[in-house]
């Protein structure tokens, strides 16, 4: 019996191959076409339009409106200290006594003067009538007349001395009885009584500081003069508030309103300041504290808002990613007015829905798949009131 050929063999082999690789091909799993693109996931948001306030942000210092030293106006002992550090006072209300004992008989001296010149006057009176009378017949000579016409006019003066001496005295007797000059709240106490005090000591008794109404000071770039001088000319007063900052969180301490701007910029600093004015009922402002303030300085009406994510920046400048079906479209947009909250744009409409996530894995084309939906434009205008 032959063998078979060696080339016959070979030729057996490959089609063996053959029918092998054609059974796999009809046998394999299919894929994906090499064209078929995955959509991407991403969360969208529609447009808003509404009414979006305008801030300027700063820091700023609470002044009080009125900070009173309380010193001493005449020399004395301190005899009594009638308030309480921290306590509130009024305006007029008695602070300290100091000893009038002295003063008090310097008092009574310029009375007693006063009362010897008046008897002194008035006999010098009744002789310048007597003088005149007896001069008509030359019985006085016109020398002798006028003498006592000049004695007079002395004691006249005499007594308005006395009176300015009694004037003096009862004003320094006042000094002894120290009372409030502003309503406020009472500082720490740095003379006990029994002190002798004087109007030369470099340190007061204490300070009244008024707490309600009270100011915060803060400074704003030169540029925003223009729009400050704007909002003091505005029937209605522009709107400031001022936060706290701790512990990561923000809590709004007052609302108050734009009073006034300084008369010069600071050539160092390049800066304008500003103060406004705090109605400060619960005390949550102190003086010297350092807070968060914002100035509102416009409304934006009917303003299209965004989330800020939403808006992308790009080689050409800011863009956004519209949902057109079940693709994105690159739309660009000016950026009008941002903050930590929200974004205005300009170069969408109304409703329109924008990518609010997932925008790193996308191209104008790209095939989308919309996931959970943003929050709503009222949610977005709750996040907006929030600093």
């Amino acid at each position: 019996m032959r063998r078979p050929s060696r080339s016959a063999l070979i030729a057996t082999l490959a089609l063996l191959a053959l029918a092998a690789l054609g059974l796999w091909y009809t046998q394999r799993p299919l894929g994906p076409t090499p064209h078929a693109q995955a959509a991407v996931p991403v969360r969208v948001i529609s447009v808003a339009q509404q009414d979006v306030p305008r801030y300027a942000s700063a820091i700023g210092s609470v002044l009080s409106l009125h900070s009173v030293e309380i010193r001493p106006q005449v020399e004395g002992v301190l005899t009594q200290v009638l308030v309480k550090e921290g306590q509130w006072v009024k305006e007029g209300d008695l602070l300290a006594t100091l000893d009038d004992r002295a003063i008090r008989a310097s008092l009574e001296q310029a009375r007693a003067q006063l009362g010897q010149s008046q008897a002194q006057i008035q006999v010098a009176n009744v002789d310048l009538k007597r003088y005149r009378l007896l001069s008509t017949d030359n019985s006085v000579s016109k020398q002798t007349l006028d003498q006592q016409q000049a004695l007079v006019n002395q004691l006249q003066a005499t007594v308005k001395g006395n009176q300015a001496a009694i004037a003096n005295a009862q004003v320094q007797l006042s000094y002894t009885q120290i009372r409030s000059p502003v309503t406020g709240r009472v500082g720490i106490r740095n003379v006990d009584p029994g002190n002798l005090v004087r109007s030369s000591d470099a340190q007061g008794l204490f300070s009244v500081t008024q707490i309600d109404p009270i100011a915060v000071e803060f400074a704003l770039p030169q540029q925003m003069l223009p729009t400050l001088q704007t909002l003091l000319k505005a029937p209605t007063a522009a709107l400031v508030e001022a936060y706290m900052d701790a512990d990561g969180e923000r809590s709004l301490l007052g609302e108050g309103h734009l009073a006034l701007i300084d008369n010069q910029i600071s050539a160092n600093t390049g800066t304008v300041r500003a103060k406004a004015e705090f109605d400060n009922k619960d005390g949550r402002l102190w003086p010297g504290q350092l807070v968060t303030v914002r100035l509102r300085t416009a409304v934006e009406q009917n303003a299209l808002v965004v989330p800020p994510p939403v808006v992308q920046r790009g080689i050409d400048g800011h863009f956004v990613y519209r949902l057109d079906g079940d693709k994105v479209t690159s739309v660009p947009v000016k950026v009008l007015y941002q903050d930590s909250t929200l974004t205005i744009i300009a170069g969408v409409k109304p409703g329109e829905r924008l990518v609010l996530d997932g925008q790193s894995r996308l191209k104008p084309g790209s095939r989308v798949e919309v996931t959970t939906d943003a929050p709503p434009p009222a949610e977005m205008a709750d996040r907006r009131s929030q600093p």
